[in-house]
């Protein structure tokens, strides 16, 4: 009988220990859980972040997202080279870290990235793949929403066969000539940019590479569309059709070296439609944020074509952009 009691007792505790014990976890997981929701973390969203590489400043991006409850992922996209992903970024008193390991860099060490956020501005110092330092500041990306459908202006011709008098050359190191009404970069220079600056645009542009081409036009000059000669290959953001590093075509329609190709491209905020060959190939979707070799970061405010030309040699004709009003 003391037993029996005595074990009826032992159980009446183990219960009621076992009940708190429950409810400890339980507070202690809706705590933790909502101290890792999209609103408690600041650094979760889009940058848009100037580096200060020497005498220059030069463009980055950054995004940071959710995975799951509590683990936080993105990509980074450098002044060069396509968009990175983060495995994880860590957040601790306030500072936030991350590395990711080297893309093009002429290096074998990880890029390491340091920052606080301060008055909603990124602040920090990245160390690159070389063991350079360099001090940044980002800004949280607009979303360039539009709440009406554009009316289009009167078309432009950016070159119409005769001279660059719409253009200027990036850097002094000019390549780009006008050949029998084309416009040629008939080897590895600088880029060419309008002199005039554009919000939202419809564009149509011919073009055509020589066999391993590589080049793109940069919308705004922040997002890069990719030219390469790709004919035969499974789509990507990399190849023709594709925002580079961002976007993947749903087909991929690059036609042989030496051919003409065409595209016809709607930009109104972010969203972006890509027709190339004929064929719609992105159909008004989102472009994250800049590509690699953008101009600047800046992308609430308007900007200029930009063809590369830094890369393999290309042809251009026919380039008549329509302008929203």
């Amino acid at each position: 009988m003391k037993h029996t009691r005595f074990f009826s007792m032992f159980s009446s505790k183990f219960y009621y220990l076992l009940i708190a014990l429950t409810l400890f976890v339980s507070i202690s997981f809706t705590s933790q859980s909502s101290n890792t929701t999209a609103g408690d973390q600041p650094i979760i969203g889009r940058w848009d972040i100037t580096v200060q590489m020497g005498d220059q400043s030069v463009p980055s991006w950054l995004e940071v997202k959710l995975s799951g409850l509590t683990t936080l992922v993105g990509y980074f996209v450098a002044e060069s080279g396509s968009a990175r992903p983060i495995s994880k970024v860590n957040v601790s008193d306030g500072k936030i870290t991350f590395s990711i390991p080297p893309q093009w860099d002429n290096a074998d060490k990880d890029m390491v990235f340091e920052g606080t956020i301060e008055n909603d501005k990124l602040k920090g110092v990245i160390t690159s793949s070389s063991g350079n330092k360099h001090s940044f500041v980002g800004e949280r990306a607009p979303l360039l929403k539009r709440n009406t459908t554009p009316e289009w202006g009167t078309p432009i011709a950016l070159f119409d066969g005769r001279n660059l008098d719409a253009w200027h050359p990036q850097k002094s190191n000019n390549q780009w000539v006008v050949e029998n009404g084309i416009l040629r970069s008939p080897k590895p220079g600088t880029n060419l940019i309008t002199n005039q600056k554009f919000d939202d645009f419809k564009l149509h542009i011919e073009f055509r590479y020589p066999e391993e081409g590589n080049t793109g036009i940069y919308l705004r000059g922040r997002y890069e569309v990719q030219i390469e000669d790709s004919k035969g290959k499974e789509p990507s953001s990399v190849y023709l059709g594709g925002v580079y590093g961002f976007l993947t075509p749903n087909e991929n329609v690059a036609k042989s070296p030496g051919e003409w190709q065409t595209y016809d491209i709607t930009l109104i905020g972010r969203r972006v439609t890509i027709e190339a060959n004929g064929k719609i190939v992105i159909c008004d979707q989102i472009i994250p944020g800049i590509t690699g070799g953008a101009i600047d970061s800046k992308e609430g405010e308007p900007g200029p074509i930009m063809l590369q030309g830094d890369h393999q040699p290309a042809d251009y004709r026919n380039i008549i952009i329509t302008p929203a009003k």
